[in-house]
């Protein structure tokens, strides 16, 4: 991994999983979880997909980390939506916000 300076989509989708890992502890408290091993996986995966990105082989590649890293937004978003229809989520906005900042800068990049 490259250390040479400050990645902010590095340190955005860091933050994010680590929210995510709290509100799925949550849920687990809930006994939700089916729930909060989706929203787990999607939710730490973009990172991973970031982190990957910035050791890619090729442009190509990196292209290809991120749009994964896109798609693990669009569930995370989707399992989101479903804890607030069924009334799990009490802090929707932190996490919809934090998402929807990632979301932007990873556009931006794509």
């Amino acid at each position: 991994m490259r250390n040479d300076r400050e990645n902010l989509i590095m340190q955005m989708a860091e933050d994010f999983a680590v929210h995510v890992i709290h509100y799925c502890d949550e849920l687990n408290s809930k006994k939700q979880f089916l729930m909060a091993k989706q929203l787990f996986r999607s939710g730490t995966s973009i990172g991973a997909n970031i982190a990957e990105a910035q050791n890619a082989e090729s442009l190509p590649d990196f292209v290809h980390k991120f749009k994964i890293a896109a798609k693990e937004i669009d569930e995370t978003a989707y399992w989101l939506r479903i804890c607030k229809r069924v009334n799990l989520m009490h802090s929707e906005s932190k996490l919809h916000s934090d998402l929807e900042g990632v979301n932007k800068v990873v556009s931006k990049i794509l």
